[in-house]
């Protein structure tokens, strides 16, 4: 029996996967890839695209005519593939150059970086989507709404106007408080505890608020806890009792966050991913099944063998380090779906630095090598992370996953050599100097990849953290959230937190409410609103720098 949603009609593979589709969906990819490497940069953040391209990819087929709601999916996947490329670039490789201004890196070596990214994304994005997606089930919220986006969008009535409009009511909101900035991005509820070190604020935004309503409150509250222990518990606690000093502390709970993190992705494989091995893994190595994976994927082996050679000699990582790395990608990648499944958010820098560190412990790296192996994580975890999104509304929508994954493909690939090209069109436009420069080019996450090259800034912390992620999430606890929170600024756990406690009210005290749907498409609307803004404001700044250059 089919699962698809009432009103959309079934369609073949040659429907969903077409040469207009296609053609859309690339220059759109190449749009968005631009924008997303020069905001990225000067901005430190990445709306999601998924909103934005899932809407751009139905106005232009409707106009073509005669489309269906799968060649939309897998227009709008090719669209939005290229742009967590260019975050994993821009959140990680400008570190070089604010350690070692005069470092000489050349384009051969960010292509190998970048497509070495890719390739191995897409290899685990086809071996991981039915374990997380279909197995798990996990909520992927930015997915959901695309969808509902597309399935209302699509049908038109009520339910439209309700999504469309609340839609309009948080795009009129960020454009207010972003581009006229009429109303601040946050709101400081006690400054007392945020001159102590915990940015205790409000975030004003819908979409995390819209993110922690499609979550639900139990994963949100178990994101809050990690918040209130990180923030509360450690860096005002500890210093308050005499335990730790403030730097301390700050060190701790970044250390901790990231071990549970760790731990977390740990647990996956072991209790998750290893169990099912044979199913998720064997498609690399058996003629005849599949098995969970949605392509034939007899060429990884081989493909993985040649990266690995060409990160030891073309990069100079060495053969322990390459290693390292591409193993390093099967538990980032695991971590990346897993967190972008709970909580909508990608901290693909983060997946980074975690293998960066392995490698140079294991082995002897320069610095511009740690940031290799830190771009070749990103890149991946970018890229999984935002095709999952796109992966959970084919589930929901029955859109044919072969189609979307050679649609990844193509955007991904694209996003490679659009986001290398622009990067090195900044370095010729403003010098090397430029990153790290608050009026030119902060990348912040870069800055932050710069500063743990030296290592995890509290080892103990870490290695605690990484036993109560593993232990915990064998024992089914919701951990990776926790981690999230303990790692994450308070203010964005705050905002999500209000999100949670809203699905909670409206479930207690109007169910029909609920049970209509209503709070999900609103919800939805929410988040495209702020999303699709977002992208377009991040056009605007980067067609403003392009033009400046």
């Amino acid at each position: 029996m089919s699962n698809t949603p009432k009103g959309v009609r079934q369609a073949s593979f040659r429907e969903q996967f077409t040469f207009r589709g296609m053609v859309i969906g690339s220059i759109g990819s190449v749009i968005l890839t631009m924008s997303s490497m020069y905001v990225a940069l000067k901005l430190g953040a990445l709306p999601w695209p998924i909103i934005f391209v899932a809407l751009v990819s139905m106005f232009a087929l409707k106009a073509l005519g005669r489309t269906n709601i799968h060649e939309i999916n897998v227009t709008h996947t090719v669209m939005s593939a290229g742009a967590m490329v260019a975050g994993g670039i821009a959140f990680t490789v400008p570190g070089i150059w604010m350690l070692e201004p005069k470092a000489e890196v050349n384009l051969a070596s960010l292509l190998i970086v970048t497509l070495g990214g890719v390739l191995l994304g897409l290899i685990f994005t086809a071996l991981i989507r039915k374990y997380f997606v279909v197995t798990q089930d996990l909520p992927y919220p930015m997915g959901i709404a695309a969808a509902e986006t597309l399935v209302i969008g699509d049908e038109g009535g009520k339910k439209s106007v309700v999504l469309f409009s609340s839609l309009g009511v948080a795009a009129l909101f960020t454009l207010f408080r972003d581009w006229f900035e009429k109303i601040p991005q946050t709101l400081i509820l006690n400054k007392a505890i945020a001159a102590k070190g915990v940015a205790f604020y409000i975030y004003l935004s819908p979409m995390l608020i819209a993110v922690g309503y499609l979550i639900g409150p139990l994963a949100v509250g178990i994101w809050f806890l990690g918040a209130v222990i990180g923030d509360f518990g450690i860096v005002i606690g500890m210093p308050r009792m005499g335990i730790l000093d403030l730097d301390t502390a700050m060190a701790v709970k970044s250390s901790l966050g990231i071990g549970v993190m760790v731990g977390t992705g740990i647990g996956i494989i072991v209790k998750g991913i290893l169990p099912k091995a044979k199913e998720i893994f064997g498609p690399m190595f058996s003629k005849e099944s599949r098995g969970d994976s949605i392509v034939n994927l007899r060429w990884a082996p081989m493909l993985m063998v040649i990266l690995a050679f060409i990160f030891t000699f073309a990069l100079d990582l060495g053969i322990g380090a390459s290693l390292i790395t591409i193993l390093g990608v099967w538990l980032a990648t695991s971590m990346s779906a897993q967190v972008v499944g709970q909580s909508g958010i990608n901290p693909m820098e983060i997946f980074g630095i975690i293998v960066l560190l392995a490698a140079k412990f294991a082995a002897s790296l320069g610095n511009v090598q740690a940031f290799f192996v830190a771009a070749i994580v990103a890149v991946a975890c970018g890229l999984v992370g935002d095709v999952m999104n796109d992966f959970k509304a084919g589930h929901i929508l029955q859109s044919n996953p072969k189609a979307q994954w050679l649609g990844e493909v193509i955007g991904g690939i694209i996003g490679a050599f659009v986001s290398v090209g622009v990067l090195f069109v900044l370095i010729k436009a403003y010098g090397a100097e430029a990153f790290g420069d608050p009026e030119l080019f902060p990348a912040p996450q870069a800055s932050a990849v710069a500063a743990m090259v030296g290592g995890i800034p509290h080892m103990t912390s870490f290695v605690i953290g990484l036993f109560i992620g593993t232990v915990l999430y064998v024992l089914r606890f919701p951990v990776m959230t926790l981690g999230l929170g303990i790692y994450l600024p308070f203010y964005l756990s705050f905002t999500a937190m209000i999100g949670g406690a809203l699905k909670l009210i409206v479930e207690k005290a109007a169910p029909k409410f609920e049970k209509a749907g209503n709070g999900m498409i609103i919800a939805s609307g929410l988040l495209g609103g702020e999303g699709v803004v977002g992208v377009v404001l991040a056009l605007v700044q980067a067609l403003k720098g392009m033009q400046a250059l």
